[in-house]
């Protein structure tokens, strides 16, 4: 089944950086698959990896000049970003978190597929509050799931 049927990505939908960048450090892995008119990602890039000819189309990732700083995570309007770090023990991963309450740092939360399932625990690492702008959550979980999970459920 395709996301077009289901609405739910899979890997093999994705243009996603290559093993050998995501084992580098942290990457933007964009979720963006949609030829709508948004382009806010392009100008928030401070490394400028991200470009777009049109204003509909998907945007275009330069993995080599990522950074994986994750400021564009927080202007996507469609949470359609995240970035990865697969170079350490554990997988580090930035989500946008626009839910209440925001996780603190230390808390354990619910980690979450693509379809909201739950695939194990998470470790809040960090939390960033943005005003005007999507808070973004980092997390650690397992490596085996770092590219799967793509969400968090707080449980209070």
């Amino acid at each position: 089944m395709s996301y077009k049927e289901d609405g739910v990505l899979e890997l093999k939908d994705l243009n996603l950086p290559s093993e050998e960048r995501l084992k580098k450090g942290p990457v933007a892995v964009f979720e963006c698959v949609e030829n709508i008119p948004c382009n806010p990602c392009v100008d928030a890039c401070p490394f400028k990896a991200v470009s777009m000819e049109k204003i509909t189309d998907t945007p275009k990732i330069d993995y080599e000049k990522c950074t994986g700083c994750g400021t564009c995570v927080s202007v996507c309007p469609g949470l359609a970003i995240f970035v990865v770090d697969l170079s350490k023990e554990k997988a580090l991963i930035t989500i946008p978190y626009e839910f209440l309450p925001i996780p603190e740092k230390g808390d354990t939360v619910k980690a979450l597929n693509r379809r909201g399932e739950i695939v194990g625990d998470a470790k809040i690492i960090g939390v960033k509050k943005n005003e005007n702008k999507t808070n973004t959550v980092t997390i650690e979980v397992k490596k085996e799931v770092g590219m799967i999970v793509r969400n968090i459920k707080v449980i209070k």
